[in-house]
């Protein structure tokens, strides 16, 4: 299946590839899909973990099979199906599913954050629902999904430690990421690295809430001299924001630094064109620091 479908730069729009499992239909943003394949034989790993069904090696490249049906605790999949190869966090994973429905275009607006009657925010591996032709679509969060699994693959905040000493900092940065856990992680993370003046925002619309209060009331210096952005999220994604950020006289000099798992080289081009300043995978929560020390120091 085709999945590189373009769409224009910061139009607050994605793709969302639908899929099954029992019947029950899931999502994932096209923009973390290499490919999709027939499932083929894997071969076990011995003491993986449970959701781990085994690696194989198409063309010429390993790649780690999950059986997503175990990691949403529905059992095990059996032979067939298909596989989901992905590539985000600088990691290529296949998921097997069921059965692949097709690609649906959608704005951000219209993915409805779970609230807490589904999970807890930083529990949850839901990070957002679409209802589609009068069925409601679960769109996966495929990050915490490895994370969950290897630890390793998600922030990296032992890099903070090697930074060593530092002094602190009082340059007011905006955050904007969706995920709680993530949030409360880059957050931490940016305090232990000495910067304390954090306005923390759950998706781009609350930050540029945040830019347009600021800007009304003539305290954007005061509050806004640097911006990070995740690029996946409800209501308004890190695109979108940074295209309304440097089309604006007012705020286009503030640097705005695109930390994200979507950092690829598609995607790279798409934030260059539309002005950032910075584009960082999310596992370099040290080079997240030391780029925010190239602009703000």
């Amino acid at each position: 299946m085709d999945t590189k479908i373009l769409l224009e730069n910061g139009t607050n729009e994605l793709e969302v590839l639908e899929f099954t499992l029992d019947g029950n239909s899931y999502g994932i943003n096209v923009a973390k899909i290499r490919e999709i394949i027939v499932y083929q034989d894997v071969t076990p790993v011995p003491n993986s973990h449970p959701s781990i069904e085994g690696i194989f090696m198409p063309r010429d490249k390993m790649i780690t099979a999950i059986d997503l049906k175990n990691c949403l605790q529905r059992g095990e999949s059996k032979k067939g199906g298909l596989f989901i190869i992905t590539s985000f966090n600088k990691l290529d994973i296949a998921f097997h599913v069921d059965t692949v429905v097709g690609i649906h275009r959608v704005s951000w607006k219209e993915i409805i954050k779970p609230d807490a009657t589904i999970s807890t925010a930083e529990e949850g591996i839901s990070t957002g629902i679409i209802k589609f032709n009068d069925k409601l679509i679960i769109i996966l969060d495929f990050e915490k999904i490895v994370s969950d699994i290897n630890p390793e693959t998600g922030l990296k905040v032992t890099d903070i430690d090697e930074l060593g000493e530092r002094q602190r900092c009082d340059v007011p940065i905006l955050i904007a990421e969706d995920s709680a856990l993530l949030n409360k992680l880059i957050v931490d993370s940016l305090r232990r690295a000495g910067y304390d003046n954090l306005i923390h925002t759950e998706n781009g619309q609350q930050a540029w809430d945040v830019i347009k209060e600021c800007k009304e009331e003539g305290t954007l210096k005061q509050h806004v001299q640097c911006v990070i952005t995740d690029i996946e999220m409800p209501l308004m994604d890190g695109h979108r924001l940074t295209k309304l950020i440097k089309e604006d006289d007012e705020t286009k000099d503030i640097p705005v630094i695109i930390f994200s798992s979507l950092v690829n080289e598609e995607m790279k081009r798409k934030g260059e064109a539309l002005g950032a300043n910075a584009q960082l995978s999310k596992p370099e929560i040290g080079n997240l620091v030391k780029t925010i020390d190239q602009f703000v120091l």
